[in-house]
């Protein structure tokens, strides 16, 4: 593994011990009672027991490292956030009764209305959330670029390195509106050449392609009905000549399928594949609606799939079959989606969604056919470091991995009695975090944010809803 770097200030060492840990290593490791040893943002040991006494005394002349007490607490790594649209934040609560479609058709002409100060809030709240319910890292689907408004991404990646979470946004974007056969308003989308130049700018200033960076950029036509065959083609061109990651969403309604077989004479996944957007480099959102084969060929390609359980129940799109992909060697993992179609915003309630789902498809909870706790557990951290292509920096505790560590409380009355502490987790209320890390850096301690005002981030979102209201 290549020497883990790390792009804002140096964190000290700490030891955490006297808690559950559940690894999530390829062996699914757990110990009862256990031990973290973490330096320079590097998790540099993990076992059993409390951890050996010459590590507490520290080395040479620099100070001994802190020792956390985690007594009544379950740690696991960081939980992965595989898709996101942070700007929607501040359009939460509407549409509520209307399926993809509609529910498109009425949020576009408030989302045209976005500008940078707007999306600098929505994008700070929905961070903030993200951290205080256990994500350590996240992905965005940045696809809206209103003429004038601003550096919209930019803005997003300044939010997330000022709230500390590891970052790997997408520059989205739409090119086929109305007049061309899409769903969105023209006044919505932008011309291919400039999504292109913008697309190359956002590589050229914002990717970080270092072991443990903070900031990856990937890049994301919105969805076969409001990007063109060109933009999935010359995009997807771009992205490997640049050695970048590609982001769609892909199958995720009846709706989506009838209008790929009305329009290209295929499904959503054989329309993906014939563009060249099916391969270890690229990740689909949703991926509810694929027959078998079409599961057979993202696993033969290497694809990966970012599961939103809850939002696809707030839609009414269906149930994705997702013990399916994984038992084809799929990797998968979880997204909240947009805020504004999953208002929850808190990865850690997935893993239980994720799990519900499989079993409402199976007609069952037997683990041949469905996710168990652990299942989830994987989905939510090892399996969305996958879908990343991060899975040799985070997703499991291992030595020489980032130190992206959630520590959760379970022994507060939401959890009493549940002696199982990843059941604890997955099944029960979302738990209180005693401690939340990025590279060593402590973002969440004792359930609060340390990196910003909680008050003052809500007083901005409701402002920026209140003025995205507003505006005509």
């Amino acid at each position: 593994m290549s020497e883990i770097t790390h792009d804002t200030e140096t964190t000290s060492a700490f030891i955490i011990e006297g808690c559950a840990i559940a690894t999530v290593d390829a062996e699914g490791t757990e110990y009862a009672a256990g031990h973290v040893i973490v330096s320079n943002g590097v998790l540099r040991a993990i076992g059993p027991g409390p951890a050996p006494r010459e590590a507490k005394a520290g080395c040479g002349s620099g100070p001994a490292p802190r020792v956390i007490d985690g007594s009544g607490c379950l740690l696991t790594p960081g939980l992965v956030n595989t898709h996101h649209h942070l700007y929607q934040w501040i359009f939460r609560g509407l549409a509520q009764d209307s399926p993809l479609f509609g529910w498109l058709t009425q949020l576009y002409p408030r989302w045209a209305r976005i500008d940078e100060e707007a999306v600098f809030a929505a994008a700070q709240a929905a961070l903030g959330w993200l951290a205080l319910t256990g994500c350590t890292t996240t992905s965005d689907h940045h696809y809206l670029f209103p003429r004038g408004r601003g550096d919209l991404l930019g803005t997003t990646i300044i939010a997330a390195r000022e709230i500390g979470l590891r970052f790997d946004p997408t520059r989205g974007s739409m090119d086929r509106g109305v007049s061309a056969g899409g769903l969105p308003p023209d006044e919505v989308v932008e011309e291919l050449d400039a999504i292109l130049d913008a697309s190359q700018d956002a590589i050229g200033r914002y990717h970080d392609p270092r072991p443990g960076s903070l900031t990856r950029i990937g890049l994301a036509p919105c969805s076969p009905f409001s990007a063109s065959s060109e933009l999935m083609i010359r995009t997807a061109q771009l992205a490997r000549e640049s050695g970048v990651r590609l982001h769609t969403h892909l199958a995720e309604t009846a709706d989506e399928e009838e209008f790929c077989v009305a329009r290209h004479g295929c499904t959503p996944a054989e329309y993906a594949e014939s563009l060249g957007w099916l391969g270890p480099d690229v990740w689909l959102a949703h991926c509810v609606h694929l027959s078998d084969a079409a599961v057979k060929r993202l696993a033969a390609t290497g694809t990966g799939v970012a599961h939103c359980p809850s939002s696809n129940a707030r839609l009414g799109s269906g149930h994705a079959p997702i013990k399916a992909l994984i038992d084809a060697g799929v990797s998968v993992g979880l997204g909240v989606d947009g805020p504004a179609s999953q208002e929850a915003g808190m990865l850690v309630e997935e893993l239980r969604s994720a799990l519900y789902v499989s079993r409402l498809r199976a007609g069952g909870p037997d683990p041949e056919v469905a996710l168990d706790a652990r299942a989830a557990l994987r989905l939510g951290t090892i399996g969305g470091a996958r879908v990343l292509g991060r899975a040799h920096e985070i997703g499991s505790l291992e030595p020489g991995k980032c130190a992206d560590l959630a520590l959760w409380r379970l022994d507060g009355l939401a959890h009493a009695g549940i002696a199982d502490p990843v059941a604890a987790l997955v099944f029960g209320s979302p738990a209180p975090l005693k401690l939340l890390t990025v590279h060593g850096r402590p973002i969440v301690e004792d359930a609060q944010l340390l990196t910003a005002d909680t008050a003052q981030l809500a007083r901005a979102a409701r402002r920026a809803s209140d003025r995205m209201k507003d505006r005509g």
